[in-house]
This record gives structure tokens, C-alpha cells and sequence, in this order.
């Protein structure tokens, strides 16, 4: 037999991608359907197996074993339970026991954000790079890091949980905002597409999205171009304190505003002044990158995670 296809499925709030990786990393099957997270979780798990059973399918046709690996919304507790999902049908359900069952397999199981990290650190922007740590800025700011291309996740599985920490170095006039998770002022609430949007509404009216705020600044509105000025000073000092505690070799951006390309030129010009330099200024060396693998890099993420795993005969 042929050596195994990895099977990913990235279970998102809307849609949910699955893909197979041959061992070289080359897709050789995908598939996307909506997620059915409105029908409950039952109806969840029902479009996972089918997923990974028409995966497993063109992995046999092609003589091959598959292994199996999710990612998704939250992380898993001590005894298996999703937690910290926003799609809050998981929260508290064993999905990979209930997987494994139906599968008859093993099944890893990964945050989003540490598929997107795996991914970039085996064969994307961070790949040979010691420590990876990528960040999905879109909905949320979530966060995965990537060491010695394997995903630190730690003891409370909280590693790399970027977007619930205060957004350092706040003006005074910068304002502190509940967040869903208990707290207030977290960096998710100002740099995330909708804090960017809701950022812009407060301060010069309308009800722009984040990426109509980046193409208007691009075209010349003084109003867009100020908000995405100081969504760059957001996203400098959030990931200057990434550098301070971390010192990653690359930092790569996925989700929807990986897409405005100013950033990397933008941020890097301006995350100096918190990067810690005890005197002596001197280039910083941590890279900003986007995501090689695009919106893929997540599903792709996922098939890696369980690669290691026991496979389909």
C-alpha cells in the first residue's frame, strides 16, 4: 500500500473544508459544505464522518491508508470536553471520543489557530523557522504557536490564546471594551474585523466592514486611513509584546485581514518602540508574514495534526 493520505477537516461557524494530503504535502481530494451548527451537534458530527468517510474513499481508490485530524473552534479539557468554543454547541461535548467512535479511528483534535500554526511551521511561511507563532485575524484573534514544528499547547491548553490578554501600552483616551469572555480590554475587541469596524463607527460614523475601511484608505479617505492608522498601532503593540515574552522567528497573519497587504510593511515600522532594546537599538528580527497557504493553511493544519496517528487500512 501506498504511504498515507492525511484527511484534515477545519469545522468552522459557517462552513466546514476537508482536504487529503499525499505524504509530499500535495492536496488530493477536498471538499467544503456550510456548517450545520444551527441543527445542533448531532447534526455536526453527522457532517464531519461524512466528510472524512468520502475523504477516506478517494484515499482507498488511490491504494492508500488515511489518517484523520480536526480543527476547530475552543480546545479540549482534561477529560475531553470542548471548551471555549463560540460555536457553543461543542462547548462541553466529547466530539473527539464521539469521532473516534463513529470513525472506528483515532482522531486528533486541534484549536484552529495551532492548525493554522502547524501548518505554516511544516510547509508554509515559518517552515525550518525554531518558533512559529501564528495569528488568525478575522472574527476573533486567536493564536498558535508552533516550536520546533510541533504545537505548544500546555498544561490548561491555553497557548497561544493571544486575543484575551489587555492590549498593552493603552493611551488614555483609548477605550477599554467588555469582551465576550468576562474581561475588558482585550486585544480581540480592537483588532479583530469587527473591533476595526466598530472602531471606525464610534469615531467617524457609517457601518463599513474592516476590509472596506483598508480599500477606502487605499483610495484616499482621510477618515478610513486614520482608522486603519491606529488599528496598525494596535497590532504593533499587541505583537511587540508577543516579541517581548516569545521572541519568535515569524509571525504569520491568517484570516481576512491577512489580506491587506500594507500591514507588513505597516506594523513592523512601528512595533520597535515596545520591543524591549535595554538601550541598544538594533533591527528587529522576527519576520511578518502572511499566511503561505491562505485560507487553506487551517484544514491543511488540521490533516498534519494527525499524521502521526494510526490509519484506515
Amino acid at each position: 500500500m501506498s504511504p498515507a493520505w492525511a484527511i484534515g477537516v477545519d469545522l468552522g461557524g459557517t462552513k466546514t473544508e476537508a482536504v487529503a494530503l499525499d505524504a509530499t504535502g500535495a492536496e488530493r481530494w477536498r471538499q467544503r459544505i456550510a456548517t450545520p451548527s444551527a441543527q445542533g451537534y448531532d447534526a455536526m458530527l453527522d457532517a464531519v464522518c461524512a466528510l472524512v468517510q468520502q475523504g477516506r474513499a478517494a484515499a482507498t481508490a488511490a491504494g492508500c491508508a488515511a489518517t484523520v485530524g480536526i480543527g476547530g473552534p475552543g480546545s479540549l479539557s482534561a477529560e475531553g470536553l470542548v471548551k471555549n468554543a463560540n460555536t457553543t454547541c461543542l462547548n462541553a461535548r466529547p466530539l473527539q471520543r464521539d469521532l473516534q467512535a463513529r470513525l472506528g479511528q483515532p482522531v486528533a483534535f486541534g484549536n484552529d489557530a495551532n492548525c493554522l500554526a502547524l501548518s505554516e511551521a511544516t510547509d508554509g511561511a515559518g517552515r525550518g523557522a525554531p518558533v512559529v507563532f501564528a495569528a488568525i485575524l478575522g472574527t476573533g484573534c486567536g493564536a498558535g504557536i508552533a516550536v520546533g514544528g510541533q504545537v505548544l499547547t500546555g498544561p490548561n491548553r491555553l497557548a497561544g490564546e493571544w486575543g484575551h490578554n489587555p492590549l498593552p501600552w493603552a493611551d488614555a483616551d483609548e477605550p477599554r471594551l467588555a469582551c465576550y469572555c468576562g474581561q475588558a480590554g482585550c486585544i480581540e475587541t480592537l483588532c479583530s474585523g469587527p473591533g476595526i469596524a466598530a472602531d471606525h463607527a464610534r469615531l467617524h460614523g457609517g457601518a463599513l466592514t474592516a476590509l472596506q475601511i483598508a480599500q477606502r484608505a487605499a483610495d484616499g479617505d482621510a477618515a478610513c486611513a486614520a482608522t486603519l492608522a491606529r488599528w496598525d498601532q494596535r497590532l504593533a503593540r499587541a505583537l511587540a509584546g508577543v516579541i517581548n515574552l516569545l521572541d519568535p522567528d515569524v509571525i504569520v497573519l491568517g484570516g481576512g485581514l491577512s489580506r491587506m497587504a500594507a500591514t507588513y510593511t505597516a506594523v513592523p515600522a512601528l512595533w520597535g518602540r515596545w520591543i524591549f532594546s535595554g538601550g541598544v537599538r538594533e533591527p528587529v528580527r522576527t519576520r511578518l508574514l502572511p499566511a503561505l497557504h491562505g485560507d487553506a493553511s487551517g484544514v491543511r493544519g488540521a490533516a498534519w495534526l494527525g499524521r502521526d496517528l494510526e490509519t484506515t487500512a
